[in-house]
């Protein structure tokens, strides 16, 4: 049975606001996809021009993210939080009044606007968050970023599902500022409510890059993972609306046709998470979620080989198959980029986990830009069925390229032999005595006798295993925390706590 975490009031209370504030955006995220692209060909816009207007919003994302989280002790990860969310929550209501324009180019070009401006908001949100995440519950990195991510895949359930009501009642206007003012409030909310979660001055920082981190072919797969899934979202946040048009869906089905792979990954998510920290390797749940992205797009389609026409139900299977993909791998990318980066050297505190938060989200945003873009131009040249197999093909070659990984990969052994008691007797004789050599070759100092035995007591450690902390709260910062006061602890290889090396440089031990 597995055990739940034990958490602070601390760590609740900022559980409960990430919650609230993931909840919120994520039903203002997930408006734009049933609503907009018929508002857009109203005003005269093709499928690659609205195509692009979801593609800038992770354009931006992408570019700002890394530089969000590479300053995030300097700018502090609560204000950088609380003011994402604010200038979120503004834009989305702004976007509900893009109706009002009139001509097709004042369209677009204010839709290109407010797109940029609320990704610019809404990357400082993210990768606060999940920089916050790291740092508060060291032990749980996965499961909690899990969990979170099931509310955000609920907020991805009512979006669409609410905001198809509000749409039949008020047009285009009402759900856009209905929804995008609960995200408003929950700014307000966290403003107050949220915990400060800022640097410690014990904690000095060393100017690590993105680029550093992305030398570590571990790393760099993880961010593979996380490109190729995001562009799966986006390239059918641009193209399941036409493509389902032929079935005449009413507004409130359609809005629930979006919600069938957030709601799975929702509810999915969790389970991904506790697999991760307790007893799957992170990169074999990358394969996993590859395969089923695979096949659940092969049959949302179907695909060109496939001998059917497009199929409501089939397409339901496909979603829910894609829904359970994504959930591994979103999970298991961003715990195995940052489990991967401090074995490799890299300091177990805040400045790695912006970095890495960084990382996340900007490289899921460069997947959710090339996918709608992309989506949109095949969706006009080829159509969805042929132009589906673009996203297949991708999770493909990162599912050959992470099994090739893991079979190349030499695991490192962690123990030496132990020795029998009688071993342990003659070393304690030795050291008592003379100091000579015992018979069996065993000696207290870490060398090999003269007869070619190692060490017993020498144990190899994985990179960066040096340094790791006993934790269950960043907030006890003069306690276990503190590297230079916390004794080491030597844990399995894909344990959830975290180490950083004390002396060497960030790189010093990638190969």
């Amino acid at each position: 049975m597995v055990k739940l975490p034990q958490f602070t009031k601390t760590q609740w209370l900022t559980l409960i606001v990430f919650s609230i504030a993931d909840f919120c955006n994520a039903i203002c995220v997930s408006l734009q996809a049933p609503f907009y692209p018929q508002e857009a060909e109203k005003k005269g816009a093709t499928a690659t021009e609205y195509g692009l207007v979801f593609g800038v919003f992770e354009l931006v994302v992408f570019i700002i993210s890394p530089i969000y989280g590479q300053h995030l002790n300097r700018i502090g990860p609560k204000f950088l939080f609380n003011g994402g969310i604010f200038t979120t929550g503004v834009c989305a209501i702004l976007f509900g009044m893009l109706d009002k324009v009139n001509g097709h180019y004042p369209f677009i070009v204010l839709s290109f606007l407010i797109r940029i401006i609320e990704a610019m908001g809404n990357a400082a949100f993210l990768t606060a968050s999940f920089a916050i995440i790291a740092k508060e519950f060291p032990d749980n990195v996965a499961t909690t970023f899990a969990s979170l991510e099931t509310f955000f895949g609920l907020g991805l359930i009512v979006g669409p599902t609410v905001g198809g009501a509000l749409y039949q009642v008020g047009g285009y206007t009402t759900p856009f500022v209905v929804l995008g003012s609960a995200l408003f409030l929950s700014a307000i909310m966290t403003a107050f409510v949220l915990p400060d979660h800022g640097q410690h001055e014990s904690e000095p920082t060393q100017g690590a890059s993105l680029w550093q981190v992305l030398k570590i072919p571990g790393v760099l797969l993880a961010a593979a993972s996380i490109i190729v899934t995001s562009m799966s979202i986006g390239f059918l946040s641009a193209t399941l609306e036409p493509h389902l048009r032929s079935f005449k869906l009413s507004p409130v089905v359609l809005g629930l046709m979006f919600v069938i792979n957030g709601g799975t990954y929702a509810l999915t998510a969790p389970c991904w998470g506790m697999l991760c920290d307790r007893a799957m390797v992170p990169k074999v749940a990358t394969i996993c979620g590859c395969l089923l992205i695979i096949v659940g797009f092969s049959l949302v389609g179907p695909a060109p080989f496939i001998p059917s026409d497009t199929v409501l139900s089939l397409s339901i299977v496909g979603l829910v198959l894609h829904g359970l993909g994504i959930a591994a791998q979103l999970v298991a990318s961003f715990t195995d980029a940052l489990r991967t980066s401090i074995a490799h050297g890299f300091p177990n505190n805040l400045e790695t986990y912006g970095l890495i938060s960084g990382l996340w989200t900007s490289t899921f945003a460069l997947g959710a830009f090339i996918g709608p873009s992309v989506g949109g131009i095949l969706y006009d040249c080829v159509g969805f069925r042929a132009g589906s197999m673009f996203v297949v093909g991708l999770n493909a070659l990162v599912c050959v390229m992470v099994i090739v990984f893991l079979l190349l990969v030499r695991r490192r052994s962690q123990y030496k032999e132990v020795p029998s008691e009688e071993d342990l007797k003659n070393l304690s004789y030795t050291l008592s005595s003379d100091h000579s050599p015992p018979s069996n070759g065993y000696l207290g100092n870490g060398s090999v006798a003269s007869n070619g035995h190692a060490n017993p007591c020498a144990i190899e450690r994985p990179p960066g295993m040096n340094g790791i902390i006993a934790t269950n709260s960043y907030k006890n910062r003069h306690g276990t925390w503190h590297r230079k006061e916390a004794g080491a602890v030597l844990i399995g290889p894909y344990s959830t706590s975290y180490g950083s090396l004390e002396s060497r440089g960030f790189l010093s031990s990638v190969k």
